[in-house]
């Protein structure tokens, strides 16, 4: 099973599209469900209207998923029994240090991990992490490893204004989705040891992981950042799809401009191999 979760803090452009296009299609070519979670932990990058466009522009794509979309912000209860799992367990601790205290930090240094946080401070819940190295294998870049404790230190998973952090909601949706597979962009493989470092202390299975490469100007720069980085048009939804399937490996015939979008789903669901995906972090977009 497979899921794609976007923030709702914009319109969908054509990053958007390549990574739900790769999840969808990885799915549906090995017969699975495809779910849609809207990921809205952050109201003050929250753009009013954003979910509901996101769906509509999914749909005039010719997206299907499997059941009702699941919204983060409904599910507040549920990471706070995770939370409080951890909590009692002694494997968190508050922390008052601010962004600013922190900011020429390479990772966290433990400040508040063995002293009491200023009890007159805004504070923000952090997981204990311990050292050693968390391996995986991505379907598509191959071996990753990373030392948690050393990149990055004890991890938030409750921030200082008390929304529960991305790396704790993601972490707890996808073992009760009972998510299998997560293809997603290049930019969250380094935040995949995190994750499974938090599922094996939860005690929560690990999805089996895949990252595509990140679309990108000439220049490196993220496309989603770019000034190129325009909202999809739904009435040219079929151009955009096939170019979207030329990006990620396959071969789409000149015929395909003619046909309908369900006809194009259908060519990309029986041609798709995952393998056939560029193995790279990056893909440069030039037209």
């Amino acid at each position: 099973m497979g899921r794609f979760a976007p923030t709702p803090s914009g319109a969908l452009h054509l990053g958007s599209l390549y990574a739900a296009a790769a999840s969808f299609l990885d799915a549906r070519a090995h017969g699975g469900r495809w779910l849609v979670r809207i990921e809205d932990l952050d109201p003050p990058r929250e753009v009013a209207g954003s979910a509901a466009g996101i769906l509509r522009t999914l749909q005039a794509f010719g997206f299907e998923w499997d059941g009702e979309p699941v919204r983060q912000s409904r599910r507040t209860e549920c990471y706070a029994d995770a939370l409080r799992k951890l909590s009692e367990r002694g494997l968190t601790f508050q922390c008052s240090c601010s962004r600013l205290q922190l900011e020429d930090e390479i990772r966290y240094p433990g400040t508040c991990r063995e002293h009491p946080a200023a009890i007159t401070l805004p504070t923000a819940t952090r997981l204990r992490v311990e050292p050693g190295r968390v391996m995986f294998c991505d379907r598509i870049q191959g071996i990753y490893s990373q030392d948690v404790a050393a990149a990055v230190g004890d991890l938030i998973i409750r921030r200082r204004d008390q929304w529960f952090a991305y790396l704790l909601a993601v972490v707890v949706d996808d073992a009760a989705q009972g998510i299998t597979h997560v293809v997603r962009g290049a930019d969250l493989l380094d935040n995949t040891p995190r994750q499974i470092y938090l599922q094996r202390v939860l005690g929560l299975p690990s999805p089996a992981y895949a990252h595509v490469p990140l679309l990108t100007e000439p220049n490196d720069v993220k496309l989603a950042k770019s000034r190129r980085s325009v909202p999809l048009h739904p009435p040219e939804a079929l151009p955009q799809l096939l170019a979207v399937f030329a990006l990620l490996g396959l071969e789409p015939p000149a015929s395909l401009a003619a046909t309908t979008i369900a006809e194009a789903w259908r060519w990309a669901i029986d041609a798709w191999d995952i393998k056939r995906v560029p193995k790279a972090l990056h893909v440069h977009v030039t037209n």
